[in-house]
């Protein structure tokens, strides 16, 4: 996937929400540097598309319909050493930078950033550097008993897939199984399948524990 070299650098963009997808065309069409090469909706449509585009950076949302962005990024990753790739996503940034960057990504940032902030990230992960945040690059400064409790607990997540960690995110927003399938474009038996799968990790004794943990813990990273 080979780019020439270009005074205006063009970024692809994959955001399932039409309207903050086209608030991200806006942003960019007002950057003199910068140009919008393509759009999609979802993995697949990203995937068919961005090799004919030869964008020089995508920018990805982690929640997608089908296929995750995670998925998408080792794909990205696999086809192209050279690409760049930005995740702007709702998630906290706390528990998916790593994840993101383990994948191939170069960067996280959270869709609640001013807009400058992100034309900032786009800057800087075409410059070759990686971007995430400040508290995440330094870490928290929380006391030693409150650092063990969300080490504890960042074990047990550790141990979650990716699709795993989304859906317990959306029980945690008081989704129920039937939303969480239609938005992520599974079948109802995969996510009640899937929500087995993490009550086991998390050792809880039913469904309803699920979902008081899956609530109390997205209360608790905002």
């Amino acid at each position: 996937m080979a780019r020439k070299s270009k005074s205006r650098k063009s970024v692809f963009i994959v955001e399932d929400h039409p309207v903050f997808r086209e608030g991200l065309v806006q942003i960019l069409g007002m950057e003199p540097g910068l140009r919008v090469c393509g759009e999609a909706g979802d993995a697949e449509q990203a995937l068919r598309d961005i090799p004919g585009r030869k964008p020089d950076l995508v920018l990805v949302d982690i929640t997608l319909p089908g296929r995750s962005g995670l998925d998408l990024i080792k794909e990205l990753r696999a086809a192209d050493r050279d690409l760049r790739i930005l995740v702007v996503s709702m998630h906290d940034e706390a528990l998916y930078a790593d994840r993101v960057l383990r994948a191939g990504g170069d960067g996280y940032i959270m869709k609640q950033e001013d807009p400058e902030e992100i034309v900032r990230a786009i800057h800087d992960v075409l410059a070759g550097r990686i971007y995430v945040s400040e508290q995440v690059m330094i870490g928290g400064s929380k006391a030693p008993a409150a650092r063990s409790a969300e080490q504890a607990q960042a074990r047990l997540l550790a141990e979650m897939a990716d699709r795993e960690l989304e859906i317990l995110h959306l029980l945690g927003q008081g989704k129920t199984n039937a939303e969480i399938a239609r938005q992520l474009g599974l079948s109802l038996r995969a996510v009640t399948r899937a929500c087995a799968c993490i009550q086991k990790k998390l050792d809880l004794k039913n469904f309803n524990a699920l979902i008081r943990y899956a609530v109390c813990w997205v209360e608790s990273v905002g």
